[in-house]
Parts: C-alpha cells; structure tokens; sequence
C-alpha cells in the first residue's frame, strides 16, 4: 500500500451511499490513511520498531500483514535482544473503511518498547458480498498461523496477546473466544472502544442515544456498519461477543472506553459480563476522548495516556 502524499476525500452521506460509492470512499481514504500526509493526525511511528509489509498465505487466500518488530540493536544505545520474542496480533478499526498503516504509531511503540512482533491484520474491509465473519476469520486465521510458524516468525508462542480497536477489538474479542476454543492459550486481550453488538440491540444503550451525532455524526456509520456486518438471514449472535454463551476462562482483559463515544457502553456492558464470568478485566475510561482516539495521537493527547496504559499491560502479562 502506497504511504506517499494523498489528499483526504470528502465524507461522503453513509445513509445513502450506493456500494461504488462505499468503494471509492474507501480507496480514497485508505490512501490518505496511508500517506505521509496523516501522520499529522495519526502519528510519527517509533524509531525503534522497523516496519514492513508481509503476506501470509492462508487456505483460500493470501493476506497481507503489517509487521512491527524491535529495531536491531545499533549505536543508538539500543540492547541487543535474544530469544523469541512475544506475540501481538493487531487488528485495526473501521470496518467498512481502514488499514493497519494508520496504527503504526501504537504498534511500533509496543514493538519497540515491550519489545515484541507485533503483526497487524490487514483484514477483509466489510461490503456487500464481505461479512464480518470473513473479517474475523481473518483475525483468527493470522493469529493461528503465525502460531503455528512461531520459529519462523521468531515468536514465542507460549506468550501471545490479541488487540484491536473498535471493529477490530469486536475480532479480537471473537478471536479470544475461539482461542479458549481450539486450546490455543492467549495471555490477554485489549479491548479499545470495542462495538461487540450488532443484533437488533445494538443501538439500545444510552450512550448511543447521547452520542449519536455529537462530537461527529457517527449513526449513519454504525446503520452501514450493521447493515453490510449481517447479511439478511446470518445469525448476528454469532459475531457479536457480547452475547456469547461462555465468556469464563478467557485470557486477562483490558477494556479502554473513551466517555464521549456512542459505543461507550458497549464496552462497559462487555467488561461487566466478563467480570459476571470471571474472566479478570480491567475497565479504563478515558473521560472527553471521542471514539478513535488511540490512532489520533496528534489531535487527541489521552491518547499518549491510552497507549502508555496498554504498554504496561502487555508488559506485565506478556512477562516471561
């Protein structure tokens, strides 16, 4: 993905918007997520981490994935590292519209400073035709094959975390669910402005009510996103966390809800059944920040706050 100079495109009516719209929006404002041009918004990455773009070949497909890993050691004082490193397995937000480039800044940040791999899923965006059930096997299917390739990757695979942003933190969250599943033993999740409800109540909670179109006007995205996330006739229960039937035994939580957010309760709602499971979660809200805080370090200073909080609780449960 080209990360040159592009110019944003203008938002465009989500209530209305025709599905070539939806695709040319979506190109245009990935490639100015991806230029230089944003990282006034979404931040300079670390210059510890070395960043590149891989692919990971799946059965039926071939992926692409953003790799963050800690910069050899070098005269600027850096250690020398041994020994496999922890795993993170990010997924980034947006759902209909997105890309792991505009989280180079927190995913650097915790290569360079947990140090760990941490591999950004470059997800199947939803559309007519792409449920969120294609996304979210994207997330798993990363998350087992670099398991499964730990030495390759240089990973350990005895220490592993998954982590997402809003659609993504609901993949992560899926994820998590289907790693206690398969056996697979994660050693945490965080869970940032996570939307884990899209049945028929996913707009039922009064944060929603509040924030509907103030400080933007978010409704319109969150009708698309349910609309294009379950199809007519699929079960919406099953890519929904909040309403899974078991949420006990799942790894160590951090749920980070920002207060002026229409998905706020979402992640109250969501760390409360797993607290009522007995899963251990910690929920940290972060008062006057608006939904995609964390990627916007450059105009949402909570967000250096956010990612320090996250840094700390990798760190302690990834430990050796």
């Amino acid at each position: 993905m080209s990360e040159t100079t592009a110019a944003r495109p203008p938002e465009p009516d989500f209530s209305a918007i025709t599905t070539e719209e939806l695709l040319a929006y979506r190109e245009a404002e990935n490639r100015f997520r991806a230029s230089s041009g944003a990282r006034a918004f979404l931040g300079e990455p670390d210059a510890g981490a070395e960043i590149s773009w891989q692919t990971v070949e799946l059965p039926g497909r071939d992926l692409p994935v953003r790799v963050h890993r800690p910069a050899p050691a070098g005269d600027d004082g850096t250690e020398a590292r041994t020994g496999p490193l922890p795993l993170v397995v990010h997924v980034h937000g947006g759902s209909f519209v997105g890309t792991a480039v505009q989280c180079d800044w927190t995913n650097s940040h915790l290569a360079a400073r947990l140090p760990a791999l941490v591999v950004s899923v470059e997800h199947r965006l939803l559309a007519p035709g792409t449920p969120l059930s294609d996304a979210a096997d994207d997330g798993w299917d990363v998350l087992r094959h670099v398991v499964a390739h730990a030495e390759e990757w240089g990973v350990d695979p005895a220490r592993v975390a998954v982590f997402g942003e809003s659609c993504g933190a609901l993949i992560s969250a899926l994820t998590a669910v289907r790693a206690r599943e398969a056996g697979l033993e994660l050693r945490a999740q965080v869970l940032v402005n996570p939307a884990v409800d899209v049945t028929g109540t996913m707009f039922d909670y009064p944060s929603v009510a509040e924030y509907a179109y103030s400080p933007a006007p978010v409704l319109p995205q969150l009708e698309l996103f349910q609309r294009l996330a379950v199809p007519p006739g699929s079960d919406a229960r099953a890519v929904s966390p909040l309403y899974a039937d078991d949420l006990s035994g799942l790894a160590p939580a951090l749920v980070v809800v920002p207060t002026l957010d229409a998905a706020a309760d979402h992640g109250r709602r969501y760390a409360e059944r797993l607290h009522e499971a007995g899963t251990s979660v910690r929920l940290s809200e972060y008062s006057g920040a608006q939904h995609a805080f964390l990627t916007l370090p450059g105009v949402e200073p909570q967000a250096h706050a956010a990612q320090a909080e996250i840094l700390a609780f990798l760190r302690t449960t990834l430990a050796q």
